[in-house]
């Protein structure tokens, strides 16, 4: 596995390389790498007078995420026309700028404050247990499938309040393909290529298709919730509706449906990768065992118990460090600017990235192994490690997505071990920016006496995390 050094802009050398811009959505993690060896912290892929450009660094990173005035969020290149589901079911603080980012930030950060989380501990416990309840013992599990469907009942549960479990997975659902379908779609916007926009008018229809589950969902929400309830973030949402004028339906859909868009995956994902590390780490899967046992009491830890489990912070923190499920994001220039070495136009796509910030060596000792207890004394800035973005923008569901995997983690944790197979394949790609398992994670459960064994493993996983000597196929073992 062959990482990139963390090199300074060449001093006199423009850092532009002519190329096929379709080498960044093809494969965005070696495409970043190869700009990053070559040109530093710095790199503009250009191609027939088109460019992307990316940055490498915590300073670039601080420069594009901090001015939020010349570099606007675009996570949706197609926002269709004013009176289309694809303008309403993408209206929501992803895709908002400005003013009006600034107003409906203020409204959902009332909606997603500190104070309320210990009100959805007893929810994420629950539908935690609920997973386990036909878990046995010498089992065989997908990580990754149990975990997609697991986070699709969690937050179907904590920002809809959906308590059918069909449901959520079909919501789910539509909106995860939708998110999906428009990154294949808006690519095409950024690179100008036919096999991209002929996919188009499906796009539409599935915003149709959508807008018009949404709104059921809200009229299933309101029928059967009694009015003031706190049982989830859509409630709380109808309730700032009364004090809030600017907050109508409309809206509302574009915010709920974007707020699941970013918390459904990229958590699920956190999860597949954070059993799979431990699994193969037996040693920090012990520790955080032991953790639990003296600093939680019961099958199930308390809100005000799991507040003392460091460990188990540092674990979630290292995960999402060296796998960050949101891997690379984006913003677009408002007018001509100046960018270090490089003058970028109006509508230049500029690209920032948690995966390769996460990897500079220069930030973080060793920085492809996963080891927790690096966080005892790193204490990197906000730009340096960034999981879930940072500046004026950063993600406002933050503590709700630690607290999902802080509890849940912790309550799978007390009842089993897992044990990843001997030589199966597990990949891992990038996907509508989002870095997950492309692969089934198969293992096997243990009880928590028992500790898991490092086994070797196939698979792309080996390009983007470094595992014990142990994991390494076989192949290459014996060839060492």
């Amino acid at each position: 596995m062959s990482y990139p050094e963390s090199l300074p802009l060449s001093s006199g050398v423009l850092p532009v390389k002519n190329g096929n811009l379709l080498e960044f959505p093809e494969d965005p993690i070696a495409c970043m790498r190869k700009l990053h060896c070559e040109f530093g912290d710095m790199a503009v892929l250009e191609d027939q007078g088109q460019r992307i450009a990316f940055v490498f660094s915590p300073e670039f990173n601080r420069e594009v995420l901090s001015n939020s005035n010349t570099y606007h969020s675009q996570f949706f290149a197609i926002r269709g026309s004013r009176r289309s589901a694809q303008r309403t079911v993408t209206s929501g603080l992803l895709s908002m700028n400005g003013t009006e980012h600034r107003d409906s930030r203020r409204v959902m950060m009332d909606v997603f404050t500190r104070r309320i989380l210990p009100e959805y501990h007893d929810t994420i416990t629950s539908l935690t247990e609920e997973l386990m309840a036909d878990w046995q013992v010498g089992q065989q599990h997908d990580l990754n499938t149990e975990m997609v469907h697991f986070m699709l009942r969690m937050t179907s549960a904590l920002l809809f309040g959906i308590d059918d479990a069909q449901y959520s997975v079909e919501l789910g659902s539509k909106i995860d393909s939708w998110v999906r379908k428009n990154h294949e779609v808006g690519m095409g916007a950024l690179v100008s290529a036919p096999q991209f926009t002929d996919m188009y008018d499906e796009l539409l229809t599935m915003a149709d298709d959508l807008q018009a589950s949404i709104q059921e969902m809200f009229f299933r929400h309101r029928e059967n919730h009694s009015e003031g309830q706190r049982s989830d973030v859509l409630s709380l949402m109808f309730k700032a509706q009364g004090s809030e004028q600017q907050l109508d339906d409309n809206k509302l859909v574009g915010h709920a449906t974007l707020t699941f868009a970013a918390a459904h995956l990229t958590t699920a994902h956190t999860f597949s990768w954070t059993l799979f590390l431990l699994a193969q780490h037996p040693e920090v899967m012990n520790r955080l065992s032991r953790e639990l046992a003296e600093r939680t009491t019961g099958s199930q830890p308390t809100f005000e118990e799991l507040q003392n489990c460091t460990y188990l912070e540092w674990v979630i923190k290292e995960s999402m460090r060296v796998l960050p499920a949101s891997s690379y994001s984006q913003r677009i220039t408002t007018e001509q600017t100046q960018l270090g070495p490089v003058s970028l136009p109006q509508g230049t796509p500029v690209i920032f990235s948690q995966f390769m910030t996460h990897h500079r060596a220069d930030l973080f000792e060793d920085p492809d192994a996963f080891r927790p207890e690096r966080w005892e004394h790193s204490k990197p800035s906000a730009y340096e490690y960034l999981p879930f973005g940072a500046g004026p923008r950063m993600c406002i569901g933050a503590p709700l997505a630690m607290l999902e995997l802080r509890t849940a983690l912790a309550v799978i944790a007390k009842r089993f071990h897992f044990q990843v197979q001997a030589d199966s394949v597990v990949n891992g790609q990038v996907i509508s920016t989002m870095l997950g398992p492309t692969s089934s994670v198969e293992a096997t459960l243990l009880p928590v006496t028992q500790s898991s064994r490092t086994v070797p493993v196939n698979g792309s996983i080996h390009d983007l995390v470094q595992l014990p000597a142990a994991a390494q196929p076989q192949t290459l073992r014996r060839a060492a």
